[in-house]
C-alpha cells in the first residue's frame, strides 16, 4: 500500500496519507470541502474550513477537535 496517494472525487484529487502501522487512511478535509463547494482557489477552501469549524465549536459539536493540521505534499 503506497504511504502517499492521491484519491480522486468529482473530478478533483484529494490527498491521503495511509498509516500502515494503524491501517488508517488520512484525507486532506479541506481538499474535500474544495472539491464539495467547487471552489477553484484552495485559500478559499481553507478559509470556509476554518470558519465552519469555528461555527461548529461555538454550536458545542464534538466532531471537531483541537488537533494540529498534518503536513501533506502539495503541488506548490
Amino acid at each position: 500500500m503506497p504511504e502517499k496517494s492521491l484519491a480522486v472525487f468529482e473530478g478533483k484529487q484529494i490527498r491521503r496519507h495511509y498509516d500502515e502501522v494503524t491501517e488508517t487512511w488520512y484525507f486532506s478535509v479541506v481538499d474535500i470541502v474544495q472539491a464539495l463547494i467547487l471552489q477553484p482557489d484552495y485559500q478559499t477552501a481553507r478559509k470556509y474550513w476554518n470558519k465552519l469549524k469555528e461555527r461548529l465549536k461555538t454550536e458545542g459539536s464534538q466532531l471537531v477537535t483541537n488537533c494540529h493540521q498534518l503536513k501533506m505534499l502539495a503541488d506548490d
